[in-house]
């Protein structure tokens, strides 16, 4: 039941009571209200006579609006909850916890999670600064079934998803789970997680900034996000699974999509660690402005770029796998997945007094193919570069074995004073590409001269046929190059390693190389 506070009646075993030749049949019901309300957020309901044991217990989460209690419905083992309990156009105003259910259970959600008012302040709207927060358990597994259907924090909300490595949190397809299936699950079956902060994007004026009325629009579903602070804290996705996610939406148009993971303006203050996203529709993170950090992410065949900097992104990231390869859609035919490893703009909208992003990324490995990604046609490649980019990557591992039709680099026409004048660079690094650029000169200067003209850089260019992946497919080979010191950099966020690449040879102990093989091998087996 959505509103538990109304009336409950359980019928209660009958007596049935003969007597004699006559055959009188005496039935006396007894039916009583005995719900109660624990303070755990879970209703307990009392059968009394019958079978006698008594109880059985709603562990479906639940919160109070103006008076009535609204809760999901428990049934066959998974809490459902229909959009009168939340979706974009009723929101959670006040916290409420998903826990980990019994079994194989899930919380089904039939509309989209939405937490926190999404607000225009340019129409009077206030921002909740102190908003309320979804809390989800270790374990906690939670399932949607259409293409525009999310995960919502809106400004001032915060999500608190911190799972472990043995009890991860999962975000998937509802098709993926045996007692809710009705085909495959494949890509687009639901939308993704959106975050909008309140950091900083070049979307918005320093004029907006500074009145409280920045309100850039999201992708993909009409959200607003930015303001003035880089280190704002929108909670904590750690040990997290995001699968078949990403979206068109009902009526719009072809790239205004949902992605597995959106982070708009999101702050440093918030936490995304261990995070497994394969088989996404769009991109796997897109990130638009804010300084929010990342580390310890998988991405694996997802139909367009792994990873999407735009907008004047200012974090950092360190140990990212990315995978493209093939999957299997609900028609049974495989389908090939991957457009760019990293998708890289420098800015959205120029000339807003923010800089293009330019963040540091350490310790990546990219596993390209040699083949056009079924979203649009476009090759595999490893690092696109636009727009004014001004990163930087240490310690980075790509490989493209073959490259009949597909490179590991390109580039816009807005990228190349960026390559030019090293703005934009490369360092302690590994290209193992059968074909380096897409052309191999950019403006004044080539691809090989840009890796390798200053020996500080230490990279190293190489064919597709190097020997630089250990036997499990992902992890680099022992001593392939010698790492850049990244602690120099921010001593706070990054770690000292001994190798370059996303994952070492040799801990094959630690949560980082379990968490990047089992989700290497959950991509893998689905090409099989």
């Amino acid at each position: 039941m959505e509103l538990k506070n109304i009336f409950k009646a359980s019928a209660i075993v009958s007596a049935l009571v003969l007597a004699g030749c006559g055959g009188d049949i005496n039935i006396t019901p007894t039916v009583n209200d005995t719900s109660v309300n624990n303070s755990n957020n879970t209703t307990t309901t009392t059968v009394e006579g019958g079978n006698g044991n008594g109880s059985t217990e709603n562990p479906c989460a639940s919160y109070d609006a103006d008076g009535v209690t609204m809760q999901g419905e428990f049934t066959g083992g998974n809490c459902e909850y229909s959009k009168e309990f939340v979706s974009p156009s009723n929101p959670l105003a006040v916290d409420l916890s998903l826990d980990k259910l019994e079994g194989t259970g899930v919380h089904f959600f039939k509309s989209s999670l939405v937490v926190g008012e999404n607000c225009n302040t340019s129409d009077n709207c206030t921002i909740v600064t102190d908003g309320p927060t979804l809390s989800i358990e270790a374990g906690t597994t939670l399932v949607f079934d259409d293409a525009s259907s999310r995960v919502q924090i809106n400004r001032g909300a915060n999500i608190e998803a911190t799972g472990t490595y043995s009890a991860p949190i999962t975000f998937t397809s509802a098709n993926a789970i045996a007692s809710l299936k009705v085909s495959d699950p494949q890509p687009q079956d639901w939308g993704g997680i959106m975050i909008d902060g309140l950091g900083i994007t070049d979307q918005c004026s320093d004029a907006e900034r500074t009145a409280g009325t920045c309100n850039a629009e999201s992708e993909g579903a009409v959200t607003f996000y930015g303001g003035n602070d880089n280190t704002d804290n929108s909670g904590t996705l750690k040990f997290v699974k995001i699968h078949f996610a990403g979206g068109l939406p009902a009526g719009a148009e072809e790239g205004d999509d949902l992605n597995s993971l959106s982070l708009f303006a999101v702050g440093s203050g918030t936490t995304i660690d261990y995070v497994d996203i394969y088989a996404g529709y769009d991109d796997g993170i897109e990130l638009f402005g804010g300084a929010v950090n990342l580390k310890h992410v998988v991405v694996t065949d997802t139909q367009d770029d792994s990873i999407d900097i735009d907008a004047g992104w200012k974090g950092n990231a360190q140990f990212i796998l990315i995978k493209h390869g093939t999957v299997v859609n609900a028609a049974g035919n495989s389908i090939n997945m991957g457009n760019g490893g990293f998708e890289s703009d420098g800015t959205k909208v120029k000339d807003n007094n923010v800089a293009p992003s330019a963040p540091q990324i350490a310790n990546v490995t990219v596993l390209t193919t040699d083949e056009e990604s079924v979203r649009d046609g476009n090759p595999s490649a490893a690092i696109k570069l636009d727009d004014f980019i001004s990163a930087t990557w240490y310690n980075t591992l790509l490989v493209k074995t073959s490259g009949t039709q597909t490179h590991c680099f390109e580039n816009s026409a807005d990228a190349v004073a960026v390559v030019e004048s090293g703005d934009v660079s490369m360092k302690n690094s590994v290209m193992a590409c059968a074909v380096l650029g897409k052309a191999e000169t950019v403006g004044t200067t080539t691809y090989t001269n840009w890796l390798t003209d200053d020996a500080a850089d230490m990279n190293t260019i190489t064919g597709g046929d190097a020997d630089v992946l250990s036997s499990n497919g992902f992890a680099t080979i022992a001593d392939l190059k010698t790492p850049f010191d990244v602690t120099t950099i921010d001593a706070n966020f990054f770690e000292s390693v001994d190798y370059i690449g996303a994952v070492s040879p040799t801990d094959t102990s630690s949560d980082w190389y379990d968490w990047a093989k089992d989700a290497y091998d959950n991509a893998i087996a689905d090409e099989q």
